[in-house]
């Protein structure tokens, strides 16, 4: 019987997240009490698998979910949620459905609400320290509103901290109901998983778990930051930054192919750099970002070009 909807390659994701739980538990079972050294090591393991959980894991399932069987991508969206302290559905709702539509759009008002543009003066990108510091303080902080919206707010729809996720949800009333109703078990289930680690280690949970999804979620605005600084949001073959490294998308699943996702996110990451060779002309035509290194250290690319357009720009244009 066929169980994997796209390619039994989603399998490998799958044991991944499993031993992402699996870790975590297995780390506060064993905490043996503060030291400088315990504490560097939890903090280095569960910040790195976090990351990775929400750079390429989590990512590439919301947008192609693995499994044929909609309780079995329900349960995995669950799992995750817990290992990367946010809802699975709601990053399907501001990835897939607002990030991949809007492109990290400079326009007026901006439209992708995590655009590197959002809060930059003049047209130009925000800072690195605010895009990625206080953006991931910010998605540490909602957590716990989350989980209590999901416990007692049973009449709301969304929580306050939900803003924009109206337009954003399923139209049809049927598919509508479904997605709330796995909104609220991702929230219930990272409730669940926030308590039962309390109850293993009160300590760990706070001096580990917590932190390294702060440090993960730092991270991860780092990578979205380089994956589309300096390149072109209003033309569809340069909007984005890819990386090219056969190690490096190798072991991320092809993350490093990021203007071909974007030019089509339902495309399996399995296809992807297929989907280079397909475009490889309309590459040519226009001036695009390739990065000499993945995105994560995407500052140490300094002599990255600048595409996207600026007033400073436009205003030295003669009319």
């Amino acid at each position: 019987m066929k169980i994997w909807k796209y390619s039994t390659k989603d399998s490998i994701m799958f044991i991944f997240s499993l031993l992402n739980i699996i870790v975590s538990i297995m780390l506060a079972l064993y905490w043996s009490g503060f030291s400088i050294s315990n504490w560097l090591f939890n903090m280095a393991i569960l910040s790195f698998i976090a990351t990775y959980n929400i750079i390429v894991i989590s990512h590439f399932f919301s947008h192609t979910p693995w499994f044929i069987s909609p309780t079995m991508n329900g349960f995995v969206s669950m799992l995750n949620s817990i290992n990367i302290g946010q809802s699975i559905q709601a990053y399907k709702f501001t990835h897939v459905r607002n990030h991949h539509k809007y492109h990290n759009d400079n326009s007026d008002p901006i439209q992708d609400s995590s655009s590197t543009f959002l809060g930059g003066k003049d047209g130009k990108h925000n800072t690195l320290l605010n895009y990625a510091i206080l953006g991931g303080f910010n998605t540490l902080y909602k957590i716990i509103p989350h989980m209590l919206w999901a416990i007692f707010s049973w009449r709301k729809p969304f929580s306050q901290y939900d803003r924009g996720f109206e337009k954003l949800i399923s139209k049809i009333e049927i598919n509508k109901k479904k997605e709330l109703i796995q909104l609220r078990l991702d929230r219930l289930a990272m409730f669940v998983g926030l308590v039962f680690f309390f109850i293993l280690s009160w300590q760990w949970t706070l001096l580990c778990y917590l932190p390294s999804l702060l440090v993960a979620f730092i991270f991860v605005n780092i990578q979205n930051y380089y994956e589309h600084y300096g390149a072109n949001p209003e033309n569809q073959f340069s909007n984005s930054v890819s990386y090219y490294g056969r190690l490096y998308n190798l072991l991320t699943f092809n993350d490093g192919h990021h203007q071909e996702h974007h030019i089509s996110g339902s495309t399996h990451w399995s296809l992807l750099p297929k989907l280079r060779e397909r475009y490889a002309s309309k590459f040519k035509e226009q001036e695009r970002i390739v990065s000499p290194v993945p995105a994560i250290v995407g500052f140490l690319h300094r002599k990255r070009k600048m595409l996207h357009k600026t007033q400073e720009i436009k205003a030295r244009i003669p009319k």
